[in-house]
């Protein structure tokens, strides 16, 4: 279900309640959430959250994201903000801890076309980003299954774009509900669509500011959704962990939690 016309101003949000499961029925409606950052919330946008029955953010950007365009949230405390900071999204944070100290001006034209020969495909960032945040990705499971036991039980979860942590999360959780794979890339793909609305000229932007040409490999690390990132990023769990339920145990979830959780989404009695 697409909010963004309800959560002003925003470019990438939607529900993910209505989507297929294992069995025939549908993921519970209300519970999961997922945005583009939210800086640029209207007043109408901040009471959208409370009509939505969100309680809960999840805010997974750098200390220097949340400086750059922290969120309009509502004042009086009926939403709560967990800032869970992820390595790996934030693009021109990457692009500037590969520059040399003297930045994009001190560098020869060689020297920028060597330092874009380092950029990794988004699959190589996803895999990284599992490798190093298996922690925060059981931290984001636990805070789902305690909001579901709220009168606000709804639970968004963002970064910059929506696209890449929150998009890995949003698979995450997805998948420990047995949501189809093909309907969990066919959520994750819908973000390239909703980014090229406008908002894809935006974040290229944040590169282009430093000086540093847009090449397509940095392109598609802003702005594009494929399935082959997400598929990777699958693949690699299965190798590794065995399932979504072993990946998210690796980062201390419990076998309790994750049983109750899957239950939870699933809109299963107890």
């Amino acid at each position: 279900m697409d909010v963004t016309s309800v959560l002003q101003v925003t470019h990438n949000a939607r529900g993910l309640g209505g989507l297929p499961i294992s069995g025939g029925g549908q993921l519970a409606s209300g519970l999961l959430f997922r945005s583009d950052a939210l800086g640029a919330l209207t007043d109408d946008g901040r009471r959208a959250l409370a009509s939505l029955g969100i309680g809960t953010v999840i805010d997974l950007r750098t200390d220097a994201e949340r400086a750059r365009s922290a969120d309009r949230l509502p004042e009086d405390g009926s939403v709560t903000l967990l800032e869970l900071p992820m390595q790996g999204g934030a693009m021109d944070e990457m692009v500037k801890r590969m520059m040399p100290a003297a930045g994009r001006s001190g560098m020869s034209v060689t020297q920028v076309a060597e330092l874009l020969q380092h950029v990794p495909t988004l699959e190589d960032l996803y895999v990284a980003i599992l490798e190093g945040s298996s922690a925060q990705f059981a931290t984001i499971a636990r805070t789902v299954l305690a909001a579901s036991r709220t009168d606000r039980p709804g639970v968004l979860i963002h970064c910059t774009a929506g696209k890449d942590r929150t998009g890995l999360a949003s698979a995450l959780l997805l998948l420990l509900a047995e949501v189809p794979r093909d309907a969990v890339v066919a959520d994750y793909t819908q973000t390239e669509t909703n980014l090229a609305r406008g908002f894809a000229e935006a974040l290229t932007g944040l590169i282009t500011a430093l000086g540093i040409p847009l090449t397509p490999e940095l392109d598609t690390l802003a702005t594009k959704a494929p399935a082959s990132a997400i598929e990777t990023a699958m693949d690699w769990i299965a190798t590794h962990h065995g399932d979504v339920a072993g990946y998210l145990r690796h980062g201390g979830l419990t076998d309790d939690e994750i049983a109750e959780l899957r239950r939870v989404l699933r809109g299963e009695d107890a």
